[in-house]
């Protein structure tokens, strides 16, 4: 991969904001799907640590318990039958629409991607530069800070409040120049909230050439207020969403994003947009299925905090401390002095794979809910090793 990737407009735009000719080669890497994407992904290497433990209750990697619903798996089988098509009729468009009904959005703000790494990469790319870093949480999803740093970006990380928000007036502070802070609400690990007003503070007194980017892809887990709104009537606010989490697709690779058109402009001008084209039409057609089936998210919502809350009263009844969560995980904390890894392979010889820990947590490892059979089987193993 080298920088002749990049048309000599796209170059220059890079250049003029700061970027070396290395940076530049790798971002050509970056936005053409290369090797380096493999190592900044953390959910690359969840997926493979996953697969490493086939028939473990897999527990670590914030996946659900269950796949599509059946109204997504059905249009996603007609679809395979049509796979002789690049777009059999108009796929695209068609999900962009449900998008806008669901969300009361306009269509034009409205785009779909193979997964989430594109976008959130190629945010830090186009709103940031050698002069104007990136800020994030800390704990949170950590890509965006990681390709920050891969690309020699200075990247801020910003402890959570003591209540687990974002901490967005620290986060401006910690850098007042940045070009892109990042909030994952619901926080992963923590699985928290942060509120739509703090968000709407951000928003009033950052930098106005700075962009928020609001990663939600575990919004649907927690049935509160979302930012698109703002994000389709700003030309400052970008909104990310999965369908790899309550929806159960995340090995079918479908994101999408809500945002105003100029951001588009800005963000798609390095390869013509054309990663946009390359979904597959089978997880679209599951995409535009499951989205406005409101009363069977709800359901999985509900059925997803049942189990939760039944596990998180065991483990408060084992005398371990976790952080209240709002989404399909939590964090439990084994006490001063233990080692996430240790409890992590002693859950592991138990059949049972959780999630790893985050240096900012130290004593704490991420747990996954799962099926109420996982969860069932994942406090039997809590129990025989903390026996042990």
């Amino acid at each position: 991969m080298t920088i002749d990737l990049l048309d000599r407009e796209a170059r220059e735009e890079l250049q003029d904001r700061g970027y070396s000719r290395r940076q530049l080669g790798r971002i050509a890497m970056l936005l053409g799907a290369g090797a380096a994407v493999t190592q900044l992904s953390s959910g690359a290497r969840a997926q493979q640590s996953a697969k490493a433990l086939v028939g473990a209750v897999r527990i670590g990697s914030n996946e659900c318990w269950t796949g599509p619903f059946t109204e997504g798996v059905q249009a996603s089988g007609a679809m395979a039958e049509r796979g002789n098509r690049y777009e059999p009729d108009n796929e695209h468009a068609k999900l962009v629409a449900a998008v806008a009904q669901v969300e009361g959005v306009t269509p034009e703000c409205v785009l779909a991607w193979p997964g989430s790494s594109d976008p959130l990469n190629r945010s830090v790319v186009t709103f940031c530069s050698p002069q104007k870093g990136l800020v994030t949480a800390n704990p949170t999803y950590e890509q965006s800070w990681r390709t920050a740093q891969w690309l020699q970006i200075k990247p801020t990380r910003v402890p959570l409040t003591p209540d687990y928000r974002h901490d967005v007036k620290a986060m401006l502070a910690a850098d007042p120049n940045a070009g892109l802070y990042y909030i994952c609400s619901p926080n992963n690990p923590t699985g928290t909230l942060t509120p739509i007003a703090d968000i709407e503070w951000l928003l009033a007194n950052k930098p106005k050439d700075s962009v928020v980017l609001v990663d939600e892809a575990y919004i649907h887990f927690a049935g509160t207020q979302s930012a698109a709104k703002l994000a389709c009537t700003r030309n400052d606010v970008i909104v990310m969403r999965t369908f790899s989490k309550l929806f159960g697709m995340a090995g079918m690779r479908l994101g999408l994003t809500i945002a105003h058109p100029d951001l588009y402009k800005r963000m798609m001008r390095y390869d013509g947009g054309q990663v946009t084209n390359m979904l597959p039409m089978t997880a679209v057609a599951c995409g535009t299925a499951v989205l406005p089936l409101a009363d069977k998210i709800a359901a999985r919502r509900a059925e997803m905090i049942a189990v939760r809350e039944e596990t998180l009263a065991h483990v408060k009844k084992r005398g371990l401390k976790y952080i209240p969560s709002q989404a399909n995980m939590f964090m439990v904390d084994w006490g001063a002095g233990k080692d996430p890894k240790a409890m992590q392979s002693a859950l592991i010889a138990q059949g049972v794979q959780i999630g790893r820990s985050w240096d900012a947590y130290p004593t704490m490892s991420r747990v996954t809910v799962g099926s109420a059979e996982d969860m069932a089987k994942f406090r039997s193993a809590l129990d025989t090793v903390l026996k042990a």
